[in-house]
This record gives structure tokens, C-alpha cells and sequence, in this order.
């Protein structure tokens, strides 16, 4: 029987890295990271982040796409959604000839142009049990390139949903990540999740399950988290027996607030056996989301006067990174270096939190005298990208770099 999933690769990485490495690498990026993550420029002064860019869950899912391309020339491949959230990276995936599936507003995939000879490539984030066996039932071709650290949250909440316990999870129910971890409840019958976007939202749930003064009514709980939680989820039964877990970039110190403070929910609620018992929380922030968040904390205890933070605004773990920093000093998050004009000085840039706002135009952001530049990247920004920003803003103080072998200007 013709093998239709692959999740291993088909042993090309080292046929692909070459071309990989001379789409994605930056000389100029190496150039710091070999002089101890910091280099002088004129009178700027550059620090990166110890721990930045591409992570191993993001350099696996583009070797698989890559690879996937080269062993399969003939026949049309699919990818449902992006394939992580960077622009560039998932325009390179169009040059290459993949069509993209994308869901509809309310997160719903059609996959009714999907024929058993096409190939259909998995997103990193995952997909939720349904469409994985919406597609198994095609027959098509299957290249998963789920990460790793998202499939041990998967377990976790599984084994949640086994033993009668429900899911609480912290993380944007919109997002595709949260989407296919909400569904592994679906694997036992009766699985039930409820998806918690920040503290505030887990203090509405703390407040319900202790009955504290001004907590939500049933009716109106349920119409709050309506989006956010599992069929026939009935809050006065099914927060009784709670297993945390989260959305893998999501902030590590908000995650772990909001697991403790649900315990001290349901101790108060109930008493101390029963929440050493009925509750479970695991650490399931994948680790590089972790290395890069703790990073930019080290960084921070000499703060540069400035932050670049470099990645797609849809990208979770990047906004993330852009919080932080806005903690401690002056922080600008930029997609990538178009944000950044030279002609006129000036940079289109995010300033909150949400995925969704509005950039803004600033002028004058960049110090008159000499001034550290603090810069990171999320998870799914490539190298040349943070090249490319460095460049621009070196460009605007008229500072030239000799280029070098391997180091392209833009």
C-alpha cells in the first residue's frame, strides 16, 4: 500500500539546506552573533538577544515544504493556512507553487478542491481532529508539520479529557494553535475545554467557580465564552475538575498566573483535598518560546534605549516578546523592514498587543546621539529579515556596512 503520511521528512535536508540557507541567512546577523551578540556601528551600538529568530519547530516545518516540493514536482500541493505566521516565508511557499487553504471567518476549512493524487502539507500550528480526518478521508498525500512542543500539549489535554477532567486553556481561540488543542477533548467521549485569552477573562472564571460577589450568571457565562468552549459546556458541572495547559507562545509568566490562580479558585471553592486532586496544570510553553521570552529579560537588566522587535503581527510568540520589551524601554514591533523608510526618517509600527491593530507612523524615534539598539525576532522571522531592518536603520544615521560575501543590502 502507497504510503500517503509522512512526518519524518523524506530524508532531503541536506539536498535542501544549501538553498534554504541562501534564501533565509544573513551575514550581517552572524556577524554580530560571532562578536558575542553585540557589534558597534558608527555610533550605534547593536545587542541581540541571545536567543532569537527561527526556532527548531520553524526550520522543520519549511524543510518539510521544501522538501515536499522537491519530491513531489508533479502534483499540486496544498497547505492549510500558513505554514507559520511570516509574510515572507509564506509568499516564498506561493513562489513555490503550494496553494494555500484558507479558513473562513469562522475558522472553517473547505477542502472540497482537495483530490486523492494532491499532497496537502500540515501547518506547524496543527489542524483540529476533524479536518485531520476530514483529510485522511480524502486519501491525499499528508506532510505533518506539526511541532513537537504542540503535540505535547496535545497530550496533556487529552489525557485531560480520558479522566473526566476539563481543559482550560489559555490562549486565542481564533488561533489556529488553540483550535486543533481545543479539539484533542474530542478524542474521548464527553471531552470539554473552555479557552481563557488573558487574566482577565481567567478572573471571570475564577470569580464563577467560588460564587464570589458580581461573578457572571450562568446564562451570561455562557453567552461570554460562547465561541470559547465545547458543545453543551455547562460551567456549573464542568469547572469542578480543571487541567490547565496553553497556547505554546503564548507569555510564561501569564500562563503560569492564571494555573495558579485557578487552583486558588478551586481550593476556595471546595477545600485543599479537592485541588490537589481535581486539578492539574503541566508547563506546556514550548521551550523556545520560553528561551527567547527569558532572553529578552536578561537583556533587560541593562535595557538599550531602544527595542526592535522583528516579526508578523499575527505572530503570537513575536507580540509577545514586543510586550515585554514595551516594559523597559522604548520598543518599536515592525513586520519587517519596509516599516522602516529611509528617505523620510520615519517607521509603521504596532503598538499593541492585539494581532489585529492599526500600525502607526512615527517620526523622530530614533535618538539624536549615540544609543543602544536592542533587537529580537519571533519564532518565525528568518535571519535576512532582521538583517534587512538592521540595515535600514543604520541607512537613516548614514552609517554604510561593507557588504561581504553573503550580505545583501536591501
Amino acid at each position: 500500500m502507497e504510503q500517503t503520511y509522512f512526518r519524518k521528512g523524506f530524508g532531503l535536508k541536506k539536498e535542501m539546506q544549501p538553498l534554504i540557507d541562501a534564501e533565509y541567512h544573513s551575514a550581517l546577523v552572524e556577524r554580530i552573533r560571532a562578536r558575542g551578540y553585540a557589534d558597534t556601528f558608527g555610533d550605534v551600538t547593536v545587542r541581540l538577544a541571545q536567543e532569537f529568530g527561527f526556532c527548531y519547530g520553524v526550520d522543520r516545518a519549511i524543510d518539510y515544504a521544501y522538501e515536499t516540493v522537491h519530491k513531489f514536482p508533479d502534483k499540486k500541493i496544498y497547505l492549510v493556512g500558513e505554514i507559520i505566521h511570516n509574510p515572507h516565508v509564506n509568499q516564498r511557499m506561493t513562489e513555490m507553487g503550494i496553494s494555500f487553504i484558507y479558513p473562513d471567518d469562522t475558522g472553517l476549512f473547505d477542502f472540497s478542491p482537495v483530490d486523492k493524487a494532491d499532497v496537502v502539507i500540515l501547518p506547524a500550528f496543527g489542524v483540529t481532529l476533524n479536518d485531520f480526518e476530514t483529510l485522511r478521508g480524502i486519501g491525499c498525500i499528508l506532510v505533518d508539520t506539526t511541532c513537537g512542543s504542540v503535540l505535547h500539549v496535545w497530550k496533556r489535554v487529552e489525557n485531560y479529557a480520558r479522566d473526566g477532567f476539563t481543559a482550560v486553556i489559555h490562549g486565542k481561540y481564533t488561533h489556529e494553535e488553540s483550535r486543533a488543542t481545543a479539539s484533542q477533548v474530542n478524542k474521548h467521549p464527553g471531552g470539554k475545554y473552555i479557552i481563557v485569552r488573558d487574566m482577565v477573562e481567567a478572573d471571570l472564571l475564577c470569580d464563577y467557580i467560588t460564587k464570589r460577589p458580581g461573578h457572571l450568571k450562568t446564562e451570561d457565562f455562557k453567552a461570554h465564552f460562547k465561541m470559547k468552549v465545547s458543545a453543551d459546556f455547562d460551567p456549573e458541572v464542568d469547572l469542578a475538575c480543571i487541567g490547565v495547559a496553553n497556547q505554546t507562545t503564548m507569555l510564561a509568566s501569564e500562563s503560569m498566573a492564571i494555573g495558579a490562580k485557578i487552583r486558588e479558585a478551586i481550593v476556595e471553592r471546595f477545600d485543599e483535598e479537592h485541588g490537589s486532586v481535581h486539578f492539574r496544570s503541566f508547563g506546556t510553553i514550548c521551550s523556545a518560546t520560553q528561551e527567547r521570552q527569558d532572553a529578552v529579560k536578561e537583556m533587560m537588566e541593562e535595557p538599550p534605549d531602544l527595542m526592535l522587535v522583528i516579526g508578523g503581527y499575527n505572530s503570537s510568540n513575536t507580540n509577545h516578546l514586543a510586550h515585554l520589551c514595551r516594559q523597559y524601554t522604548s520598543t518599536f514591533h515592525i513586520q519587517d523592514a519596509s516599516c522602516i523608510d529611509v528617505g523620510t526618517g520615519t517607521i509603521k509600527h504596532k503598538v499593541e498587543l492585539d494581532p489585529v491593530a492599526e500600525e502607526v507612523l512615527d517620526k523622530d524615534w530614533l535618538p539624536r546621539g549615540a544609543f543602544d539598539l536592542g533587537i529580537t525576532a519571533g519564532a518565525s522571522t528568518p535571519n535576512n529579515k532582521i538583517g534587512e531592518a538592521l540595515l535600514r536603520v543604520l541607512e537613516i544615521r548614514g552609517i554604510t556596512v561593507e557588504l561581504t560575501a553573503g550580505l545583501q543590502s536591501t
